[in-house]
């Protein structure tokens, strides 16, 4: 219970927080001065009463210190040089300059600390020349170091608050730049092929109904996979205490889904995969699949290739996934055999580029445009790389890099 309750207990903060501030500095200072009344009074009562009211003006101005820093330590400043003069008795008002004097350096106003600390220096100084004994040169001394330590503690403290902020305005933009990631490889991708399957059953609605009618049932299932990805997506973004998605994450295992996306689109896709299987971790597992299922996106939407290979390569510590096509002048190139899995299917592809002008030697690169770029911060978001370019004798290859540590 006891435990509890001490755990409950919560400083007040906000305006709150100044208000109790002010009213703890204007105690301390008066609880300081208030015993004079019971000892020899050595002052005018009147001098007694402007002191307290100074120690009240001083305390008080504290509640604005953060809406306006610089003039609360002005006027603090104002306050404290007027009571000492004032008064014969030495009270604790001094806490309320080094209150103030620290919020105006936590507040960023270094320039301005400097000043008021400077100010003050000068008034003890000049307090000291004129004939107080209560201050010697030591204790001079000493007070110039308690003020350079005030205005570099609340400069250490705007520091760090500057530093969490700008870790947490990086944090929110990497966080929307991978959400952003995500939906565009889902949408995009299915989009893309629901366009390409769009223009093939427009263009052999009339002279070939059959295939157009494939065409079209190719788009359905299409928007069918597009919702359920983008369902699982939104899923992963949910909260811990939300329902769980409702689809398997992405990764490797269903790349056959991207496979069949892309046969429906009339590409003749090739897989092989070398080295050793087993489970990856989830962050290498999904960048792996995104980089495939961009590429094939770019293959179908701005190349006019009509067959690619994919390559997966499980090393020890990382993953290589290289994607090529056979795009204009594309000419057969020796592989190293592996296992391969040959996936063709409806030249709905072909179709649709059959009545079209010849595509630029440019446009017949499998990856362009942002979904390059989104690719290669995914490779480096995981300590990797990723290229992308023409090869010599046509086509376009994408290589992709993915390290991972090992359980060992």
């Amino acid at each position: 219970m006891v435990s509890g309750g001490v755990s409950g207990l919560r400083l007040p903060v906000g305006r709150a927080g100044d208000a109790a501030l002010a009213g703890l500095v204007f105690a301390v200072a008066f609880l300081g001065g208030i015993w004079w009344i019971f000892a020899e009074h050595a002052e005018p009562w009147p001098a007694t009463a402007v002191s307290w009211a100074l120690i009240a003006v001083a305390s008080g101005a504290l509640y604005l210190r953060r809406r306006h820093p610089v003039a609360v330590a002005a006027v603090v400043l104002a306050a404290t040089v007027a009571y000492y003069v004032v008064t014969v008795h030495d009270g604790p008002l001094i806490i309320a300059l080094v209150v103030a004097l620290y919020t105006v350096a936590a507040q960023g106003r270094l320039r301005a600390a400097a000043v008021v600390a400077a100010a003050s220096l000068l008034a003890v100084g000049g307090g000291t020349l004129a004939g107080n004994r209560d201050v010697n040169a030591v204790a001079l001394v000493m007070f110039s170091g308690w003020l350079v330590a005030t205005v570099a503690l609340g400069w250490a403290r705007h520091s760090r608050r500057l530093h969490a902020e700008q870790v947490q305005h990086r944090a929110a933009t990497e966080e929307r730049l991978r959400i952003a990631r995500e939906v565009h490889d889902v949408v995009g991708h299915h989009i893309s092929l629901m366009n390409v399957q769009a223009s093939a059953a427009l263009h052999r609605i009339r002279k070939d109904p059959a295939q157009a009618q494939a065409a079209l049932g190719a788009i359905k299932e299409s928007s069918r996979q597009a919702l359920r990805d983008l369902r699982s997506t939104l899923g992963m973004l949910r909260a811990a205490d939300d329902a769980a998605p409702v689809a398997p994450a992405a990764g490797l295992d269903r790349i056959g889904e991207l496979i069949e996306s892309a046969e429906a689109a009339g590409l003749t896709v090739q897989v092989r995969t070398s080295g050793e299987p087993g489970p990856l971790p989830t962050e290498i597992d999904l960048a792996a699949y995104r980089i495939v299922q961009e590429s094939l996106t770019n293959v179908a939407r701005h190349s006019d290739a009509t067959a690619v290979t994919v390559h997966i390569d499980r090393a020890p510590g990382e993953v290589r996934v290289e994607v090529t096509d056979n795009g204009r002048g594309t000419k057969s190139g020796g592989r190293a055999p592996g296992r391969v899995a040959k996936v063709g299917g409806e030249p709905a592809l072909r179709a649709a580029k059959a009545g079209a002008e010849p595509t630029p030697r440019a446009a017949a690169s499998a990856s362009v445009g942002s979904g390059i770029s989104g690719m290669r911060e995914r490779a480096r978001a995981l300590g990797g790389d990723l290229t992308a370019g023409p090869r010599p004798g046509g086509g376009f290859v994408v290589s992709a890099r993915l390290p991972y540590r090992t359980a060992a």
